[in-house]
């Protein structure tokens, strides 16, 4: 298999991740792998020469996709053509599945050999996508252990390779060090904020999140919110914030994030991967987003799960609370999280419910990179 080539492809940060992970798994198994594609700065600095800026890929929701229909068709092609041209072994779209599906049908007569990494969540809405899916990839490889039972449900095989939040290192952080960095005092009562990592989403709850902080100082005088932010967006994250009353710490380092969640109290985050970041550093949580009206009013129908929450999903009840379009206002937010900070009781119930979510997210062995290498290379020998 020497010299074979990989070609991936990942649309956003979350995926950026997946995909670096999975070269590094990739390269310690077989060393002269080459890859080609699109990703981001984690991908990169693993050695992808990325064939546009992923950053290009990276929004959601009808509203926000709309105008940039003509860009994302210019890319689809671009992606098409350099597959087409440089024949590779085998073709790996993480995520993203707007653009990665797309992608995968459209090199389908190609007969490159095809894995999709993350199950598309058709099983909290529009179930009937599924239809279309079979002869798009050759393996599905899922993060979420119910996902196998739905899409067998559906005749499409699929394989568990666990979470790859457990290998995030958000269990790691160092409190008394994250204090000592920022001169953060002992009493100053952290909360961490996470408004989204694409630039579409995260000015929809910065203004609402700035207006929570100043209604929680006037019960928790000492408070220090914190921002983790993706590179892409931290400009964008910091033009926002500067106008807040209760001015925020922006973090960009993944380490420095992490230490700040050892040392939270409490945190707001958008709905997604974030929530699970979160469960697994043991911080309480409240979930909450706010969309454009019409995609907000679009999904209200087509949503089919009882939660929106990934750990109240996986846990199978309301483990933490959702506040999602009318219910995210200053007001609510505020007061939730002064519960959080507040009610011992409240927050420990969070707290250990996080242990069995995280146990749910197990790869059968190894860590989720090392089982999503090995069906990659399963797939090449074949």
């Amino acid at each position: 298999m020497a010299g074979q080539t990989i070609w991936l492809l990942a649309g956003e940060a979350s995926g950026d991740v997946l995909g670096a992970r999975l070269m590094l798994a990739l390269r310690a198994r077989q060393p002269d792998l080459v890859f080609r594609g699109v990703g981001g700065p984690r991908m990169e600095a693993a050695g992808l020469a990325s064939l546009f800026p992923m950053r290009d890929l990276a929004v959601m929701g009808l509203a926000e996709i709309l105008p940039r229909l003509r860009a994302l068709s210019r890319r689809l092609a671009q992606a098409q053509a350099d597959i087409t041209a440089a024949r590779p072994d085998m073709v790996v779209t993480i995520d993203s599945p707007g653009f990665a599906l797309r992608l995968l049908e459209r090199i389908r007569p190609l007969g490159v050999k095809r894995i999709h990494y993350v199950g598309p969540q058709v099983w909290a809405w529009r179930e009937h996508r599924v239809r279309d899916y079979p002869g798009l990839w050759d393996r599905l490889l899922c993060l979420l252990p119910f996902e196998v039972a739905f899409f067998a449900r559906h005749g499409i095989p699929a394989t568990f390779v666990g979470h790859p939040v457990l290998q995030s290192g958000a269990d790691q952080g160092d409190a008394a060090r994250f204090r000592a960095r920022h001169g953060v005092a002992a009493d100053t009562k952290i909360v961490i904020l996470m408004p989204g990592s694409r630039q579409t989403e995260a000015p929809r709850l910065l203004p609402v999140f700035g207006r929570a902080m100043a209604l929680l100082r006037r019960s928790v005088p000492d408070l220090l919110p914190v921002i983790p932010s993706s590179p892409a967006v931290a400009e964008i994250v910091a033009a926002h914030a500067a106008a807040w009353k209760v001015r925020p710490l922006i973090l960009t380092d993944i380490a420095d994030k992490h230490d700040a969640y050892a040392a939270a109290g409490a945190a707001l985050t958008k709905s997604g991967t974030s929530t699970l970041e979160l469960a697994l550093a043991g911080v309480p949580m409240a979930v909450t987003y706010r969309v454009n009206p019409i995609t907000a009013a679009l999904a209200r129908r087509l949503i089919r799960v009882p939660h929106v929450a990934m750990v109240n999903l996986l846990a199978g009840r309301s483990v933490v609370p959702e506040l999602l379009q009318q219910d995210c206002t200053p007001e609510k937010l505020a007061e939730t999280v002064r519960v959080m900070l507040t009610d011992r009781m409240a927050a420990e119930a969070q707290r250990a419910a996080f242990g069995a979510v995280m146990e749910s997210l197990r790869a059968p062995a190894g860590t989720p990179s090392d089982a999503a290498a090995e069906a990659v290379l399963a797939l090449l020998r074949e």
